[in-house]
């Protein structure tokens, strides 16, 4: 392996890891309410890209970093998601409510 694949792959592997806390968070306080739904979207879309990138380049690294990276981010967003409708649900109950 060159220089550059081993820089690659430990920029890869760094930025990966760094999502682990956050998704590991996450499901345990089964709340994602402080988590910016734009802000994922965005930066999911954003690894999408790096992935296809990196496929078509035939780049191992950037395509295990970014496959990885894309799943763990995609499962922080279904955490939002249904966190955003359980919320939705909880007001929803909370205003039809007698008083």
């Amino acid at each position: 392996m060159d220089l550059t694949n081993i820089i690659g792959s430990v920029a890869g592997i760094l930025t990966t890891i760094a999502f682990i806390p956050q998704v590991v968070k996450t499901w345990q306080t089964r709340s994602a309410g402080d988590i910016s739904l734009l802000m994922f979207l965005l930066f999911s879309s954003g690894v999408l890209l790096w992935f296809i990138y990196g496929l078509m380049l035939h780049a191992m690294p950037i395509i295990i970093a970014n496959g990885i990276t894309l799943s763990l981010s995609v499962s922080i967003l279904v955490m939002k998601i249904k966190d955003s409708r359980a919320q939705r649900r909880q007001q929803r109950a909370a205003s039809l409510r007698p008083l």
